[in-house]
């Protein structure tokens, strides 16, 4: 499944554009809500924002290891033989309209986050809870908490997950799809207002939808 890891990842790194602006706001006030000793000190700064970052890619592969287990059933349910094959072209048009929806061509994966409204309502309170964050422990749990605020991004993931074959391949998906979103979240807390401005570029999510749809046709020629 390498070529999945990889498009996991891509899909994460050219979903930068979305994290910032989605994402970003979320992690500029952690950023100043941190102590001043801490935020002027970078190693420290840095630290937390990986603890809350390492929250949050643990909640994906929770997430992802549930989506793989309940597809590896769905796969034998809807044809042991041909179930791979149905399940790739529905990640690759699920990834190429992700790709549509960060160029500002399709702007439908923005109704799929109200699926998980519901589920954030009960949940972000225990992350208000943890707020000011004042030690590593509090940052890694509102971390935790932080991975199931409803993105659209990251539900089509998931959905893609689903096909992966089994827990473990689901859960490995999803860590990829983290670690994609590292460098823009991590970047994003400590440059907030030089990457908001970047990520509002329109020609800068024009490039990278393009360059996410060109990669899942890419892999639905190599694969089928």
């Amino acid at each position: 499944m390498e070529i999945g890891y990889l498009g996991a990842f891509l899909m994460g790194l050219f979903g930068a554009l979305h994290c910032m602006g989605m994402c970003g706001s979320i992690m500029g006030v952690l950023t100043f809500s941190l102590p001043a000793q801490t935020r002027q000190h970078s190693g420290r700064l840095l630290g937390y924002l990986g603890y809350y970052s390492f929250g949050r890619m643990l909640s994906y592969t929770l997430a992802g290891g549930l989506a793989g287990a309940f597809g590896s059933g769905l796969l034998l349910s809807i044809s042991p033989r041909y179930g791979h094959s149905i399940l790739l072209l529905v990640a690759t048009v699920l990834m190429v309209a992700v790709g549509f929806y960060l160029a500002g061509w399709f702007p439908g994966l923005a109704y799929i986050e109200r699926v998980g409204a519901p589920v954030w309502r009960k949940i972000e309170p225990l992350g208000r809870k943890l707020l000011p964050v004042k030690s590593p422990l509090q940052a890694l749990l509102y971390g935790l908490v932080w991975g199931w605020l409803p993105c659209g991004l990251v539900y089509s993931a998931l959905f893609i997950a689903l096909g992966q074959g089994s827990a473990v391949e689901g859960s490995i998906f999803m860590l990829m799809f983290g670690l994609g979103t590292l460098p823009a979240v991590i970047s994003t807390g400590v440059f907030a207002d030089q990457i908001m401005r970047f990520a509002h570029n329109p020609r800068m999510r024009t490039i990278a939808g393009i360059a996410l749809i060109a990669f899942a046709l890419a892999g639905l020629i190599i694969n089928w």
